[in-house]
């Protein structure tokens, strides 16, 4: 009866950690990219095309179409996320401002001091206004209005999706990602051996 009750316990065990085992494979690496985008307007273009490239490369962006599962909590991811990058891509189009949430992740990836690309997707900066719908706290509006100015006075990439060479503008746009996540991870090793000194 003890053999029977041990031998059970044993098999419980190792269903639990095989169980653990297999939702620690689940876990998500950490994103090296946050691409911050109007869906409607670019996740089919340049936001799911930068996606693809950089997942190619074996990088980890992170991009809410690909990233999130159904039952997952849009702000606690999303925020993660941008908590975790090490460099964010904010791709501007001509509806970009009429998002909450898109405003609200750039906001968030200036307030963190991260490093952002900006990509100015069949918009010029200066046509990119933060609109008072009345919905808005004054203070989110003041947040937004201040991250938006930041990332236009940064300097960032253009594109014309109906003009523009598509081969040649993603090979300069992953260039461009690429070269600041190698300036990012130079800057944490001095950082770390500063620190450590």
């Amino acid at each position: 009866m003890q053999q029977r009750s041990a031998s059970a316990a044993k098999n419980l065990c190792r269903k639990i950690l095989n169980h653990h085992n297999q939702i620690q494979s689940l876990k998500r690496p950490p994103c090296d990219v946050f691409i911050n985008h109007r869906c409607i307007d670019t996740k089919r273009t340049i936001s799911g095309l930068l996606f693809d490239h950089l997942s190619r490369l074996r990088l980890h962006p992170f991009l809410d179409s690909k990233n999130m599962r159904p039952g997952d909590k849009l702000f606690d991811n999303i925020d993660r996320a941008i908590h975790e990058c090490k460099v964010g891509v904010a791709v501007f189009s001509p509806r970009y401002c009429d998002s909450y949430f898109c405003l609200h992740e750039l906001a968030l990836l200036m307030e963190t001091k991260k490093r952002v690309i900006p990509i100015f997707c069949d918009v010029k900066p200066s046509q990119l206004h933060v609109k008072d719908n009345g919905l808005c706290p004054g203070e989110e509006l003041q947040r937004f209005t201040y991250a938006l100015e930041e990332a236009k006075y940064t300097v960032g990439l253009t594109f014309d999706t109906l003009e523009g060479n598509w081969s040649q503008f993603l090979t300069t746009a992953m260039d461009a990602v690429v070269h600041n996540l190698i300036e990012v991870d130079a800057e944490a090793k001095r950082t770390s051996t500063v620190h450590i000194s």
